[in-house]
């Protein structure tokens, strides 16, 4: 029995987990293995969030097992490796906090982010958008909640604190819910920080494997705060081909670098267009391969090129983003590869900050 346990080991330490590019032995992984009976049960930890690659390691191991013992039952336990993000003072019950930034206003950052946190609600995670841009709050817009407004309540001990709007399964917390258009535009310094903390701090956003921040562009006080007050997991920077854009997309690299935020990667937003009648033609409006250039530049990944189209601005305008339109056209398909790219570069990040200890922020 204690071999064919070893071999079944010895073969289960040989899957490669395809985002951290290492092996389940490599990764300790494989907790157990336990035969009982005409049973065998496999007890496997890996890094999160797994329900990417939940399905392929499953049909892995269960492949050996029907190979190795095929006279027996199977039972495969997967679950998520304990990371350190209970140890934040605040957010706690988020596992994942990404920063969704770019340099300048108008390349389109709040439809992506707000794509991407749909698109990662597509795949069984739990998620939740904080819209912090406020002199532009764009996701009530995004998701159909214009008018709606936070309720606050005061728990018994005396703290008040509000649930964020739920749509398509996103939750949803927005500058554009606590404050109107008209005090945006004089909204400076402290009194900004201030509204923006509120969304994080007083916004009951429960268990969530994903918070993601749709930030104003720049480098300002909001970018500050955010580093300042919570461990971000990383951030995305979404940039579109042209040169104007591309420098203030270097500005806002180095600001994640200099405060010690893993950059994921670069969304190069407007890449190409294609007309219908001409599939296999692309015409570079905003410039050709900035993007690239960019990621190279700093040693960064490009997660995606998304084109220009219509359907992409027919659901920012409707209130439902592309992604969960269901079709099988080119952006959407697209934008959900960006969203596996993320989770991808997620996952190689929680995988380093495992071996070491997460830093704590003192205020």
């Amino acid at each position: 029995m204690s071999e064919l346990i070893d071999n079944i080991k010895n073969n289960l330490s040989k899957i490669i987990d395809k985002d951290i590019k290492l092996s389940l032995g490599d990764l300790n992984s494989i907790k157990d293995v336990v035969i009982s009976d005409n049973t065998v049960q496999v007890y496997i930890e890996l890094i999160q969030p797994i329900q990417w690659i939940y399905a392929d390691i499953k049909q892995q191991v269960k492949n050996i097992l029907m190979d190795l013992a095929q006279d027996k039952n199977h039972e495969i336990f997967i679950n998520e490796v304990s990371l350190s993000h209970t140890n934040r003072p605040t957010l706690n019950r988020v596992k994942n906090l990404i920063a969704v930034a770019s340099g300048k206003g108008g390349v389109g950052k709040s439809s992506i982010a707000a794509n991407l946190a749909a698109g990662l609600m597509q795949s069984g995670a739990s998620v939740g958008i904080l819209d912090a841009d406020v002199y532009g709050p764009s996701q009530p817009s995004m998701f159909g909640l214009e008018n709606k407004k936070l309720m606050a309540t005061t728990t018994p001990d005396g703290r008040t604190v509000a649930a964020p709007i739920e749509q398509y399964g996103v939750k949803v917390a927005s500058m554009g819910f606590v404050m109107n258009r008209e005090e945006a535009a004089i909204v400076r310094g402290p009194m900004l920080a201030g509204y923006f903390s509120m969304l994080f701090e007083q916004v009951e956003w429960g268990e969530l494997d994903f918070l993601i921040f749709d930030l104003p562009p720049g480098t300002g006080d909001i970018q500050l705060t955010l580093v300042q007050k919570i461990p971000l997991t990383g951030a995305v920077i979404v940039t579109t081909p042209q040169d104007i854009a591309l420098a203030d997309v270097r500005r806002s690299i180095t600001m994640f670098q200099k405060v010690k935020v893993d950059v994921l990667g670069i969304i190069e937003n407007m890449s190409y267009f294609t007309p219908d009648e001409l599939p296999d033609k692309k015409y570079y409006i905003f410039g050709e391969g900035g993007g690239k250039r960019i990621a190279n530049e700093f040693g960064v990944n490009l997660l995606g090129e998304v084109p220009i189209d219509i359907n992409m601005r027919e659901g920012n305008d409707s209130g439902k983003p592309v992604i969960l339109k269901g079709d099988n056209n080119p952006q959407t398909n697209i934008l959900k590869e960006i969203v596996y790219n993320v989770v991808s570069e997620t996952r190689k990040v929680n995988y380093m900050n495992s071996k070491t200890k997460a830093p704590i922020i003192e205020l």
